[in-house]
């Protein structure tokens, strides 16, 4: 079983990324609204930073928010659920798309296992 986050900051393609895990039998993602560290350091003022200039063109000054998704998926799901991600995002290789990663996890309860 893994532990899977998506921090998705393209929030218009949180729907149809939704749709697609329930497609494939995916479900019980937990979203969260979230705001990533360098958006919170540019929008303070008194902060001078000098390579907060540098590293903004990684990301859309105009984007505030973020959605962070997590669930639970069995190891196999991985790949399904990483394509469903690429197919509607275009690919989180692009600049201030959202980043993904797992973990294993060695202990749930209150998780209904599909027979």
């Amino acid at each position: 079983m893994q532990f899977f986050v998506l921090v998705l900051n393209r929030e218009e393609c949180l729907e149809p990324i939704l749709e697609g895990m329930l497609a494939e039998g995916l479900s019980g993602a937990t979203i969260l609204n979230s705001t990533g560290m360098m958006r919170v350091l540019d929008g303070d003022n008194n902060v001078d930073l000098p390579m907060l200039g540098l590293l903004r063109h990684f990301y859309s000054p105009e984007r505030k928010n973020s959605k962070t998704l997590f669930t639970l998926i069995e190891d196999e799901q991985r790949d399904t659920l990483m394509r469903i991600i690429n197919e509607k995002t275009g690919g989180l290789n692009h600049p201030d798309t959202g980043i993904a990663f797992s973990m294993p996890v060695s202990f749930a309860e209150g998780v209904k296992k599909k027979a």
